[in-house]
């Protein structure tokens, strides 16, 4: 069994750390100091890495790292990286056996062309797809693709464990409210989430199910999401790309 580490990086990403015994696998690493401080003070080796897309704030610390451990890059293969490393598209399996772990690769395009993440039976690293109740802006795909992308995610297990990379949730939650105000569980997530930040304690993982629940990404045909999203039409692709531009502008 992993352990799974969030390291905080920036002003509100984390970097996803995969500890069994010493072995290490990291996801997403924008920057390479505080993941090699880890690997240093705990004695741990790298042994792979991880990326979902390429935007700077998840491979810029690739290289540096790299330089200190020559170690296998995983990316997506719809995309140039600046390093080497080995492409992965959709379906792909990757075994990672120093940390006993195999992902199966899903591809989602949206917030980017090239954004990937990386499922099994337990865990779900989403990237800038999915956030706690919200998802990613759209820098390169269109709406549609990313409604595909969602849909996609919603038909894994409930039970998934979902760890994105950056800590959005209470404001999502809070914007999610504006479409949802009578929404029971979210209520109850917007009381959780601000518990966790008075503790400076992250909001990650949720879950699937949660997700389903409280993410109004993910529930476009709810009848108060679809009422309070202004569109006439009430398509879900229609109410989709509505409350994107309205959580654009949040």
């Amino acid at each position: 069994m992993i352990n799974i580490i969030p390291i905080p990086a920036f002003e509100d990403n984390y970097i996803w750390l995969l500890q069994h015994e010493r072995n290490v696998v990291v996801i997403d690493p924008g920057d390479a100091e505080p993941v090699m401080a880890h690997l240093r003070k705990n004695n741990w080796a790298l042994k792979a890495i991880l990326i979902t897309h390429h935007h700077h704030d998840h491979i810029g610390g690739v290289q540096a790292l790299l330089a200190h451990y020559p170690v296998k890059v995983y990316a997506p293969g719809y995309q140039h990286y600046p390093f080497d490393h080995i492409p992965v598209r959709e379906n792909d399996e990757i075994h990672l056996n120093d940390i006993s772990e195999t992902f199966k690769v899903l591809w989602l395009p949206g917030h980017t062309l090239d954004h990937i993440a990386y499922v099994n039976e337990q865990y779900l690293f989403s990237g800038d797809v999915l956030f706690g109740a919200g998802c990613g802006r759209l820098f390169e795909g269109t709406p549609t693709q990313m409604l595909h992308s969602l849909n996609k995610i919603k038909q894994l297990p409930l039970s998934t464990k979902v760890y994105c990379t950056h800590e959005y949730t209470l404001k999502n939650i809070q914007f999610a409210l504006t479409l949802e105000p009578d929404n029971i569980r979210l209520q109850a997530r917007e009381a959780k989430a601000i518990a966790l930040r008075k503790q400076h304690l992250p909001t990650i993982p949720s879950t699937l199910e949660e997700e389903m629940e409280t993410n109004p990404f993910l529930r476009c045909l709810e009848p108060d999401i679809k009422q309070n999203s202004g569109v006439k039409l009430s398509t879900e692709i229609d109410v989709f790309t509505a409350i994107r531009q309205l959580r654009n502008h949040y």
